[in-house]
């Protein structure tokens, strides 16, 4: 009896990589999260060491800008909040248009998994922290837990090269988007002082005459840095929080890819530079290829490596920094605020991005990417669980008038942020390495020895 003949190597499917634009969005958020790190680290070592009244004292320092009778002042930790973060979010804006328009969020099946996850990492940690504080003014916390860090996540995933799957980087970059979309809508709702109507009124206008811009097809971007300053302006007061204006801002640049004919145009300017160069012709060829790349992608590229690697930086040193003595910390672990904190920071993210992703999987409403499999949703799900810069930020809007609640959430956050780093690093370590299960999309279990990192493989 013959044998049957052995089966060929198994065959290698090549797997879609990141954009280049999303890979220098993911570069840099990862670069920037070492500096953030640092930041937060100095911060505490600041608060925690003899000159530790000289932390409050600076970032309590009043600062001033005015032109004529009108003068704006606020102290500098604020002006980081309120100011300098309002670019971070118009980068965060930015990215979201980008995504919508050009990047993985157009196609519905690979953007519901992330979509649903982050719904569910949006209601999930909610609901558990306000199991720990169900009234009172500790219960007004509740949004604190609702954000992932976006430059932590990816900084974590960078420490494993090339055994992270490049789909998992952008599964949980379109995760932490959809998650920013919800945190930001919760801070416009929930988050606002009282409002002044006058100022609203010309925050609404000028959010018309931004689409106004966009509509006559302006691609120049100093007109709409100019209406996104005086937005801003009126934004701060309106009672909305000024950041907002900032991704507004973002939403609205225009980021529409040019068509062939308008890239072949600039190679008219070009020949009319070779043919007689001069000033003229140079800024006229200058403004024509300026002209082919989107407002936003324009903006993004200038502003984008400030944000990351100056404003968030700086806004982790302005406010990571509270106190870690004994007698801090054990008021802080007996407080149902650091411990609802912690909790749905941990567990709340981890249960509810599994379980929003899995209803878009078993639905079939959504598709995991290759390479992506069972075991690194769980632990991108934990990951998804460092909120930082946004659960800071949301912290001291929610208790402003209440510096020891305050100080009770960054704690929590603080930890809740590292136990998720430190239990995403091992579920991805170990879970991803020996428990190689498959993506909805593969037909059978894929080819023995699992090696996850690489690409996955089919029966020939």
């Amino acid at each position: 009896m013959s044998q049957p003949p052995r089966p060929g190597p198994p065959t290698r499917v090549t797997l879609p990589t990141l954009s280049p634009s999303s890979r220098l969005y993911v570069g840099t958020e990862a670069g920037g999260s070492a500096l953030l790190l640092a930041a937060t680290l100095c911060a505490l070592a600041w608060a925690n060491s003899p000159w530790s009244a000289a932390y409050d004292t600076f970032w309590s320092t009043p600062a001033s800008i005015g032109v004529g009778e009108f003068t704006l002042q606020m102290d500098l930790r604020h002006w980081v909040n309120d100011g300098a973060m309002a670019l971070f979010f118009l980068v965060v804006g930015l990215e979201i248009t980008r995504e919508v328009s050009t990047g993985e969020l157009r196609d519905r099946r690979s953007m519901a998994a992330p979509a649903l996850g982050a719904l569910g990492g949006l209601v999930v940690p909610a609901l558990v922290y306000l199991a720990f504080n169900p009234s009172g003014e500790a219960a007004g916390g509740w949004g604190i837990v609702m954000s992932t860090d976006t430059a932590f996540v990816l900084g974590v995933l960078a420490l494993f090269g090339p055994r992270c799957p490049d789909r998992l980087r952008l599964f949980l970059l379109t995760l932490a988007i959809v998650d920013d979309i919800g945190a930001i809508t919760v801070m416009a709702l929930f988050y606002s002082d009282d409002l002044v109507l006058p100022a609203l009124a010309v925050s609404a206008a000028l959010v018309v005459a931004l689409l106004a811009l966009r509509w006559a097809g302006v691609w120049r971007l100093w007109p709409y840095v100019a209406a996104g300053t005086a937005l801003w302006l009126a934004v701060h007061e309106s009672g909305i929080h000024a950041t907002l204006a900032g991704v507004v801002l973002g939403l609205l640049l225009p980021s529409r890819p040019p068509t062939s004919e308008e890239v072949q145009r600039t190679s008219a300017y070009g020949r009319a530079l070779r043919e007689q160069p001069d000033a003229e012709r140079a800024r006229m060829a200058s403004l024509a290829v300026a002209s082919t790349v989107p407002a936003n992608a324009r903006l993004q590229h200038r502003l984008h490596r400030w944000t990351a690697y100056a404003v968030v930086p700086v806004f982790g040193l302005a406010n990571a920094g509270v106190p870690l003595d004994p007698a801090t910390l054990r008021e802080a672990f007996t407080s149902p605020v650091t411990i609802g904190v912690m909790v749905a920071l941990l567990l709340g993210n981890a249960v509810g991005i599994t379980l929003g992703a899995t209803v878009a999987l078993r639905t079939g409403l959504g598709i995991l990417p290759g390479g992506v499999r069972w075991s690194h949703l769980g632990a991108g799900a934990t990951l998804a669980g460092i909120g930082f810069t946004i659960s800071l930020f949301i912290a001291d809007l929610a208790f402003r008038d209440a510096p020891a609640l305050r100080e009770q959430a960054m704690i929590g956050i603080l930890g809740g942020s590292l136990a998720a780093a430190v239990l995403g690093v091992a579920l991805l370590r170990f879970l991803g390495d020996r428990f190689p299960l498959c993506t909805p999309e593969a037909e059978g279990p894929p080819s023995l020895p699992p090696r996850p990192w690489l690409e996955p493989r089919v029966p020939a």
